[in-house]
C-alpha cells in the first residue's frame, strides 16, 4: 500500500495537481484503506492541525508585506537604500539586495518581495544599462533572504511543527541573513567593475537625513518586531498583528499612499496566499497519523542509526536532499511532510532544533530560485520578460552564496549563533 501511495503522490504532482491537494488526497486514501483509523480522522486531524495560535502570525505577516507593497513603502526603502549604498559601482543592485534585507524585517514572505521590489527595480535597472538577465537575478536571488531574516514565515511554520523556540530561530536568522546579503554584494560589486554599471553621486548628508526621517516608520517596525519578541513582549503572533496595524496605519496616515478602496483587494490577496500554506498544513496533520501508522520516523532513526556514524555526514544528507525537494516543492509543504520523520534522527545526532531549522530554512530558500519550481525566480524573470532559462543560468552564482553560507553555519554553528546567544542566552 505504502508504494501505491507513493506513486499517487507522484503522479498527481506530474500532472499539477497543487501540493495542498496532492498531501490530502493521498492523506484521505492512505487511511481510508487503513482498518485501525477511522475516517472522521481526517477531518480531525486537519482541523487539530490549524488549531495553533502560533499559525495566525502566517496570514498576518502576508497581510502586512501586502499592505507595504499596495501602500508603496518599498519605493521609500528603495530610495532610501540608495541613499546608503548608491556611490558604489552597481549601486541600483546593491541597493536592490539592501531594501530585500530591511524588507525581510517586516514581512518574512519572499515572494511578496520579489513581486513588490522587482516591479520597481527590474524596469529601472534595465533603463541604467544593467542586462535584463542581471536585473531579474539580482532581485530573486535577493528575496531569499525573506526567510532567513526575521520575521519570517518558513520559520513560524518550523516552530509550530517542532515545538523551538520561534524567538531563537528568529535571533538565529540574522547573522546568516546579514552574511548573505553581503555576499550577494561583493558578487554584485565585482560584476559592477568588470561590465561597468554605473553608480550615483554620494548623496548629500541633508539629502540622506531627509530621505531617513520619511523611510523611519518602515525602518523601525523590524526592530520593535524583533526586540518585543525576544523581550517577551510579543508572541510571534501579537508581532504579526501589530506589523499588520502598524503598516495599515502608517501608510494610510503618515505616507497617505493607501485608500480605503484598496482594502477589499489587499485582504482578497491576503486571503488567497495564506490558505494555500495553512490548507498544506492541515492537510499534513493527517497525513503525519498515516505516517505514525507506518512508523516512518521509527524506520528513518534506525536507518541512519546503523549506516550514518557522523552528524556531518547527516547534515549534508539533509542539505542535498532539501535541496533537491526544493526544486519542485514549497518550503511549507516540504518541511510539513518531512521534518517530522528527520526531527527524531536530528535530536539522536545532538542537533539542536533552532540549527536544524536554520540549515532547512536555507536550504529550502534555494528552492525559491531553482526552477522549475523557482517561484522567486518565475516571478521575476515575467516581471523582466526573459525566459527561465536565461534567468537561472544568471542566478547561479547568487545561489552559490546562500550555499557558502549555508554550509559556514552548518558546520560552524557556534559561530554563527555567536551574537544570538550574547544578546538573549536563555533562548540557545
Amino acid at each position: 500500500m505504502g508504494i501505491l501511495l507513493v506513486a499517487m503522490f507522484l503522479i498527481l504532482m506530474f500532472i499539477g495537481v497543487p501540493i495542498a491537494f496532492v498531501i490530502g488526497i493521498v492523506a484521505l486514501m492512505g487511511i481510508l484503506n487503513v482498518p485501525y483509523i477511522p475516517e472522521v480522522t481526517v477531518p480531525v486531524k486537519m482541523l487539530n492541525g490549524l488549531n495553533s495560535f502560533v499559525l495566525l502570525s502566517v496570514p498576518l505577516f502576508i497581510l502586512a508585506a501586502n499592505l507595504m507593497n499596495h501602500g508603496q513603502i518599498s519605493q521609500k526603502l528603495i530610495d532610501f537604500a540608495l541613499s546608503i549604498v548608491g556611490h558604489i559601482r552597481g549601486g541600483l543592485a546593491h541597493a536592490n539586495i539592501l531594501v530585500s534585507m530591511i524588507f525581510a524585517g517586516v514581512s518574512g514572505a519572499s515572494q511578496a518581495d520579489t513581486a513588490g521590489v522587482g516591479k520597481i527595480l527590474i524596469p529601472n535597472m534595465k533603463k541604467q544599462g544593467y542586462d535584463t538577465a542581471t536585473a531579474v537575478s539580482v532581485t530573486a536571488a535577493s528575496s531569499t533572504i525573506g526567510v532567513i531574516i526575521p520575521p519570517s514565515i518558513p520559520m513560524i511554520i518550523f516552530a509550530g511543527l517542532t515545538n523551538a523556540s520561534v524567538g531563537a530561530l528568529f535571533l538565529a536568522g540574522i547573522v546568516p541573513g546579514v552574511l548573505v546579503g553581503l555576499g550577494m554584494m561583493l558578487l554584485i560589486y565585482y560584476y559592477s567593475v568588470k561590465r561597468g554599471y554605473p553608480k550615483y553621486e554620494r548623496t548629500s548628508f541633508s539629502k540622506f537625513t531627509k530621505l531617513f526621517m520619511e523611510s523611519f516608520p518602515a525602518l523601525l517596525t523590524p526592530v520593535i518586531l524583533i526586540g518585543g519578541i525576544i523581550s517577551g513582549i510579543f508572541t510571534a503572533t501579537e508581532a504579526a498583528a501589530f506589523a499588520s496595524l502598524y503598516t495599515l496605519l502608517v501608510s494610510m496616515f503618515y505616507y497617505k499612499t493607501l485608500k480605503i478602496k484598496d482594502l477589499p483587494k489587499i485582504m482578497v490577496d491576503t486571503l488567497t496566499l495564506s490558505s494555500l500554506s495553512l490548507f498544506a498544513l492541515a492537510a499534513a496533520s493527517a497525513l503525519g497519523e498515516l505516517l505514525s501508522y507506518y512508523q516512518l520516523a521509527t524506520w528513518a532513526q534506525e536507518f541512519f542509526a546503523n549506516n550514518i556514524s557522523s552528524k556531518w555526514v547527516f547534515i549534508l544528507i539533509i542539505i542535498l536532499f532539501f535541496l533537491f525537494i526544493g526544486t519542485f516543492m514549497d518550503a511549507i509543504p516540504a518541511m510539513i511532510l518531512f521534518i517530522p520523520v528527520i526531527l527524531p534522527v536530528a535530536l539522536y545526532f545532538e542537533i539542536s532544533p533552532v540549527l536544524l531549522g536554520l540549515i532547512t530554512i536555507m536550504t529550502l530558500a534555494v528552492g525559491l530560485v531553482t526552477p522549475p519550481y523557482g517561484l522567486c525566480l518565475l516571478l521575476a524573470a515575467k516581471i523582466g520578460n526573459i525566459s527561465i532559462e536565461k534567468s537561472f543560468k544568471s542566478v547561479i552564482p547568487y545561489i552559490a552564496v546562500v550555499i557558502v553560507v549555508l554550509l559556514f553555519v552548518a558546520f560552524f554553528p557556534d559561530i554563527a549563533f555567536y551574537i544570538p546567544k550574547l544578546i538573549s542566552p536563555g533562548l540557545f
